[in-house]
């Protein structure tokens, strides 16, 4: 089976502008017969077939992929691992944190990591905001923060907003576009209409910065 899934997720890659190489699309495959495993117990997803898993999970995550920047990625509520999985199997020179609350959750992704051998990945287990970085004693903030189906935009900003610093991309995920937020410590860079291939549905990216104007407050 793995072989004509890997066919289907090369193809709708290549619809999309995406390349990638044989030996990551094998491993972006490998990934979603996890979650199809995994889900017979532990009900990561409410898609059970493997083969509508390509294209509304990765190629829905990957559609965003061309859009990350900065090296330290945060993804908010992964969940079963979307999309930060995608993510570091296509971005290996980049480090993410896949931060849920739910244990049954970070129990796959830990077993995903290490199956899939993403050394680029770290697993926390806690709310948004507790969770409270450092590194030599210091606050780390995030170059990117990602979230999909996780919260409304506005309580997205505001649960993270003690991870960000003014350099901080946050990348929101979305079908149906929202009403704009009302938050007038950021601003939309951009509103991207997504076309990810074999979905008939909207699907929409939102780029969101603070306000240069701004001047971010460290929280101590």
């Amino acid at each position: 089976m793995k072989e004509p899934l890997r066919q289907q997720l090369e193809y709708g890659l290549k619809e999309m502008g995406l390349h990638f190489p044989v030996e990551v699309q094998q491993k972006l495959v490998h990934y979603i017969q996890l979650i199809a495993r995994w889900n017979k117990t532990f009900n990561l997803t409410a898609i059970r077939d493997v083969e509508e898993m390509v294209s509304k999970h990765l190629l829905d995550s990957l559609v965003v992929q061309p859009f990350l920047e900065g090296s330290l990625v945060l993804d908010v509520g992964s969940g079963a691992g979307l999309p930060g999985i995608p993510f570091a199997i296509t971005s290996p020179d980049k480090h993410f944190v896949l931060l849920d609350c739910n244990g049954k959750k970070t129990r796959f992704l830990t077993q995903a990591k290490i199956d899939l051998k993403l050394d680029n990945v770290a697993i926390i287990h806690a709310r948004v905001e507790d969770y409270q970085p450092l590194k030599d004693g210091h606050r780390i903030y995030f170059d990117v923060i990602t979230a999909r189906a996780y919260a409304a935009t506005e309580d997205i900003l505001s649960s993270t907003a003690h991870l960000q610093n003014e350099n901080t991309q946050i990348l929101v995920m979305q079908g149906k576009l929202e009403q704009q937020f009302a938050d007038d410590r950021y601003q939309l860079l951009e509103a991207h209409s997504l076309d990810v291939f074999g979905l008939d549905a909207e699907r929409h990216l939102l780029e969101i910065k603070r306000h240069s104007r701004n001047k971010f407050m460290p929280v101590e």
